[in-house]
């Protein structure tokens, strides 16, 4: 949890194409998601190292109405301090913060006001990721908080996760159709660069 990521990788921004080419030409700046159920928390999101995916994400987003344009925008990015939940002691420590959010809304008497991750309508993955979003805030603002007291421990620049989302890959498979990693920057210098990605010959996108 407390290792810094000095290097940089690739990720990947689904966006309309009229946003995208702002930001590209330097005149706008990705904006951060503050849902209830954003899976990492609020700030701005990424597919790390899958612009296919991530290509594929912007359409769905046309199909719902949200984008005209589906746009796949690279960028740069240097995680800085994540809070990486690929890692064990991250783990470890999000689900102690699971248990104070849980005991806040018990002592305030909120016992039923107590977020649920929830499916859509025949989906299994539970999208709408309110309690994990609600558990990373609170870690958040636990961190800063502490921060403003004794300035010792600065908080997350950046949050990272794994997820394993869609159906089986094949029959009896432990993979599933849609994994990947995501990214989701709180600290917006993490981001140094953006970039057009490029399409191979098939039509799908390269790192």
């Amino acid at each position: 949890m407390y290792k810094l990521y000095p290097s940089l990788l690739l990720a990947f921004h689904a966006c309309d194409q009229s946003v995208g080419e702002k930001v590209l030409s330097g005149k706008a700046r990705l904006k951060p998601s503050r849902n209830d159920y954003d899976w990492l928390g609020h700030g701005i999101y990424f597919w790390e190292n899958s612009p296919q995916r991530a290509a594929e994400w912007a359409e769905v987003q046309r199909r719902r109405g949200r984008i005209e344009r589906p746009f796949l925008l690279g960028a740069v990015i240097a995680l800085g301090r994540c809070f990486d939940l690929l890692e064990a002691r991250s783990l470890s420590i999000l689900r102690k913060h699971y248990h104070a959010v849980v005991r806040t809304y018990r002592e305030a008497g909120l016992d039923a006001e107590i977020p649920r991750n929830k499916p859509l309508s025949g989906n299994e993955d539970l999208p709408l990721r309110e309690l994990d979003c609600a558990v990373i805030e609170y870690l958040h603002h636990q961190m800063e908080e502490q921060y403003k007291k004794n300035g010792k421990v600065r908080p997350f620049d950046s949050v990272r996760g794994a997820f394993w989302e869609g159906q089986p890959l094949y029959p009896g498979a432990g993979f599933k159709q849609k994994n990947h990693i995501q990214i989701c920057v709180r600290n917006p210098n993490c981001i140094k660069g953006y970039f057009r990605p490029l399409k191979t010959v098939r039509g799908r996108y390269q790192v």
